[in-house]
């Protein structure tokens, strides 16, 4: 009759138990010296050996020939406590004796000499769940027990167990087996039963174990029964894991910030039945690897949850930050928390995976700290030196001087006349010097239109945007009434000023955001006025300002020397 792995691979000796040296090393010593006392509290998580050690320890108080302490597996009190014909030696679960009755009847029997062996030991397994008057009636006989009599209790929930309980007890912590320790233990049984278990299955096996051997010993049990070799994809698809494929493909279309294949992705799992609950646990589960394999390569391995192997999160997890990951883990929490009270799980899932690639969704702080970290990332990759490079070169292009008429194309209009205008002819004022001097005239009369006209020059010649000068002057006239956060952005700006209108342009759509307000709008507005003695109607937009070409530079310097016109040149 076959036998379950986890059953024919139990420990027999001390020796064989894995993980728990600093327990077995006690008990041995105990049982060599004769010192062991009458009642032992076994605690920890499940499959860690709590009831193979209180097996081992019955037999090894039993035993009639002890080796250092382990029972001999030879004598007839040890061949009995292991086939179980010795009722001296009783295992019973709390689970379902936990009354006080069976407690009662318990306490009357244990009264009694042993039949067959030295002691009579109770092995109480999930004492946590006897009752308070169970526990009551317990006391007593677990404070002075007869000589012949000793108690083991175990469980998992040690909170539960009365503080008079535990006073009275020698208490053992069991702690969680390491991976490497249940990988190689794995590997050991595999090889002594013919099966063809390869590393990487061992290794995804002892993660998906969660420190319990006979989590580990059971899962190898069932791959198995498969057939073939044992290799990592095997384990996925026999102990249906698979879907963890489709976990980690819609991870990395939330790291690419891809919201439209990632909704795609949960639309085709949810078509095939899949909650939505599920889907946002199981990438929960591996945001946490992803940041505990970030953070600590080496001593956060034995905390993965086991469901992806080392390939996987060293490709999801490659130049990622872990304050992406931070962000990713804290939003999951708080929506999987929140879905079970919702009225449509399927919208909340879908509006998570949205705020999930687009961190300027949330609404909060990390709103404003994604946009930071993305100025930071463009900082570090050049993308700010490669702008301002090109800033400086179009400055350089505009600030050339106008092509001579040998030069100009043949589209553009003809150079300025060398001759001087006339007198009632408009244009640009031209003094020249004569060759000789003019006889002076005692009283010569003031020619009809060329008397000087006392008017204010015109202010908006000098927004022109002749090398972007007149920007920078109103960008620094700005930053003395508009926060540090603010003045940064305008920095990265440019504008243009037509007409009335002044174009501000802005190099992405975070600097857009961040200036198109009514604070930022109301200060260039008002500044701008000021310099051009009109209202100006302010727009923003992306990207680079226009060049202007050499004949349009032409002319802004011609307005710009207009208001020159009517000053006398004595």
């Amino acid at each position: 009759m076959y036998q379950a792995l986890y059953r024919k691979w139990r420990p027999k000796v001390f020796s064989d138990v894995i993980g728990q040296s600093h327990i077995t090393q006690t008990l041995r010593k105990q049982v060599a010296e004769g010192r062991t006392s009458h009642a032992y509290l076994f605690t920890g998580t499940r499959g860690t050996g709590k009831t193979t050690c209180a097996k081992i320890l019955a037999k090894a108080v039993n035993c009639e020939h002890p080796v250092n302490g382990d029972p001999c597996c030879q004598c007839p009190s040890c061949l009995g406590i292991e086939s179980g014909s010795f009722l001296d030696v009783l295992e019973l679960d709390a689970a379902s004796n936990n009354g006080v009755d069976q407690v009662r009847a318990l306490r009357d029997e244990a009264i009694y000499s042993p039949a067959n062996v030295k002691k009579r030991v109770y092995i109480v397994d999930e004492v946590h769940m006897l009752s308070t008057p169970a526990f009551n009636a317990l006391l007593k006989i677990l404070e002075e027990p007869p000589e012949h009599l000793m108690f083991i209790l175990a469980t998992t929930e040690l909170h539960k167990v009365p503080a008079t309980i535990l006073s009275r007890c020698q208490r053992f912590s069991f702690k969680r087996i390491t991976p490497a320790d249940i990988a190689a233990r794995l590997t050991y049984v595999a090889g002594q039963e013919g099966i063809g278990l390869r590393p990487d299955g061992a290794e995804i096996l002892s993660r998906l174990a969660d420190g319990a051997l006979r989590d580990g010993l059971s899962l190898l049990d069932q791959c198995a029964a498969a057939g073939g070799a044992i290799d990592s994809a095997a384990v996925l698809d026999v102990l249906g894991l698979a879907g963890n494929l489709q976990t980690a493909q819609l991870l990395e279309h939330i790291l690419r910030r891809d919201a439209q294949a990632a909704l795609l992705l949960l639309d085709r799992l949810y078509a095939g039945g899949k909650d939505v609950g599920a889907v946002l646990g199981e990438l929960s589960t591996l945001v946490r690897d992803l940041l505990l394999w970030r953070t600590a390569p080496e001593g956060g391995a034995a905390l993965l949850s086991g469901g992806y192997d080392t390939a996987t999160l060293d490709r999801l997890g490659k130049n990622v930050p872990a304050v992406r990951f931070l962000y990713l883990a804290t939003t999951l929490q708080k929506v999987t928390a929140e879905l079970y009270a919702s009225s449509n799980r399927r919208t909340d899932a879908e509006l998570c995976l949205i705020r999930l690639c687009d961190e300027s969704l949330s609404g909060d702080l990390t709103a404003l700290e994604s946009r930071i970290q993305r100025l930071e990332d463009a900082a570090a990759r050049g993308e700010v030196v490669r702008t301002a490079v090109r800033e400086s070169v179009r400055k350089k292009a505009e600030e050339k001087p106008a092509p001579k008429a040998e030069d100009a194309p043949p589209w553009e209009e003809p150079p300025l006349p060398e001759e001087p205008p006339l007198p009632d002819e408009p244009g640009v004022r031209v003094f020249d010097v004569p060759d000789e001097p003019e006889p002076v005239r005692e009283a010569p009369p003031a020619p009809p239109k060329r008397e000087p006209v006392q008017t204010a020059p015109s202010p908006a010649p000098s927004l022109a945007p002749v090398g972007g000068n007149w920007w920078r002057a109103l960008a620094e006239g700005c930053k003395g009434r508009l926060p540090p956060m603010y003045r940064v952005f305008l920095d990265m700006c440019a504008g243009t000023l037509e007409g009335d209108q002044l174009t501000v342009y802005a190099p992405d759509d975070i600097t857009l955001g961040r200036l198109d307000n009514d604070r930022v709008r109301g200060v260039l507005g008002e500044e701008a006025a000021k310099a051009a003695g009109m209202p100006v109607r302010l727009v923003f937009r992306v990207g680079e300002p226009p060049k202007a070409s050499a004949q349009e530079n032409l002319q802004n310097l011609l307005k710009f020397g207009s208001q020159f016109d009517n000053i006398e040149i004595k």
